[in-house]
């Protein structure tokens, strides 16, 4: 399992692009891996045939940890467990002797020996880490289970499946950390704790959904933002007539389908020009003053939010603003996104006025320094010069900003430039 993001000690193995036997060359995806911001693909580094995995798909592997064995083509003659011996997976470890020159140097993704070693009357059976400790824990044995995997290796959903089918004895209960010596050992009955139930919930039903490692990451930031970062908010209302009467003629002239978010993506930029001093990062040690402007867009998934980031977003025309936007939007839905797609930037923007939201504020997403929270476009009454009242359409924006590295008033400059640009968009089409 290879080291995806820094800061990650283990990833989820999604499903395999290809099954054992298949012959892969260098570049082509094998696998995808999610770990606690993106699904990636894993792509082969070279040519080869996949041999056998050890993780199956929903394993938690690891980094480092091995999955699978390549070898290169004709070493499958030498047989499986040959190879496994000679890599140290057997009951004897030692050199393998290949028939010819061309043997490989590298059978194995470098990481640890899974514990997979285990005799029974019918053999050694394999089992994927997860899939060992799921069984101890439901006091099942190896040797009962029937394994869906490459050569009868059991993954987590057999034991999962073997679970479901358990018939529970009446009144009994196992505790979660329970094992199989354990079980055997008569218990003391146990007091159960009190439980405290809300008035009027008493017959209320739920469903537990367990945290995905997405979700568990995603609150962990959050938290970790309202409670380290020192937020302050700035309010404006954009008039957006100028807006959406230029997006409407840049959509019919060319064929486009440009939203007011590019625009929006597209102005943030341009102000972080005027205003260098909001395109900054921060670090324990520096403030760290960016060279190119990149804004990260907030989207939904099925997995929850994601911030793809679009770079160099001050050299590029809107409709490429757009095309990249609408890419990522696909990806995402996909579980496609690449992890460094997913990093960088200093703003990002959240848009919820499709929604209806008139006005809210958002969380700032470390190490960028703010966020742009965008509202519903809405129809309000405005006073003209002769004293007649006409109706226009505003867009009310809240900009949330880390006080560390910026100031207030340097934050003000930026919202104020920002304003001036929607409302004279004809400046973000030079």
């Amino acid at each position: 399992m290879p080291g995806i993001s820094a800061d990650s000690t283990e990833a989820a193995l999604v499903e395999w692009s290809i099954s054992p036997g298949a012959k892969v060359s260098r570049g082509d995806v094998i696998a995808s891996v999610e770990t606690d911001k993106a699904v990636v693909e894993l792509e082969a580094e070279e040519d080869g045939v996949l041999l056998l995995t050890f993780a199956s798909a929903g394993d938690t592997v690891a980094i480092g940890g091995p999955i699978a064995v390549f070898i290169q083509p004709g070493e499958e003659a030498l047989g499986e467990e040959a190879i496994l011996i000679s890599l140290g997976l057997g009951p004897q470890a030692g050199p393998l002797e290949l028939p010819d020159e061309n043997r490989s140097q590298d059978l194995l993704v470098p990481g640890a020996t899974p514990e997979i070693e285990r005799t029974s009357k019918d053999g050694r059976i394999f089992a994927s880490p997860i899939a060992r400790r799921l069984a101890t824990a439901a006091g099942l044995r190896l040797e009962d289970l029937q394994g869906s995997g490459p050569g009868g290796r059991i993954g987590r959903r057999d034991v999962e499946l073997a679970i479901s089918q358990q018939e529970p004895l009446p009144g009994a209960t196992v505790a979660a950390d329970a094992s199989p010596a354990a079980n055997a050992q008569p218990s003391a009955p146990r007091t159960p704790a009190p439980v405290t139930v809300l008035p009027g919930l008493a017959s209320a039903g739920f469903t537990d959904v367990p945290h995905s490692k997405f979700r568990r990451a995603v609150a962990a930031a959050l938290t970790a933002s309202k409670q380290q970062v020192p937020h302050f908010y700035l309010k404006a209302t954009c008039a957006v007539d100028s807006l959406l009467e230029l997006r409407a003629r840049v959509n019919a002239d060319v064929g486009a389908k440009i939203t007011i978010n590019d625009f929006f993506v597209k102005a943030a930029a341009r102000a972080m020009i005027d205003r260098p001093d909001m395109n900054v990062g921060w670090t324990p040690d520096a403030v760290r003053h960016f060279d190119s402007v990149d804004i990260a867009v907030a989207m939904s998934s099925e997995r929850g939010l994601v911030t793809p980031v679009v770079r160099s977003v001050q050299s590029r025309s809107l409709s490429d603003i757009s095309a990249s936007i609408k890419d990522f939007s696909a990806r995402a839905g996909d579980g496609r996104l690449k992890q460094h797609e997913l990093e960088g930037g200093s703003l990002t923007i959240s848009n919820l006025g499709m929604f209806g939201v008139e006005e809210f504020a958002a969380i700032i997403n470390p190490p960028q320094v703010a966020i742009l929270a965008v509202g519903a476009v809405t129809g309000r009454p405005v006073e003209r010069e002769d004293g007649e009242l006409e109706f226009a359409k505003f867009v009310t924006v809240v900009l949330s900003v880390d006080h560390r590295p910026v100031d207030g008033a340097v934050a003000a400059q930026w919202l104020k430039r920002f304003n001036e640009l929607i409302e004279s968009p004809y400046q973000l089409l030079v």
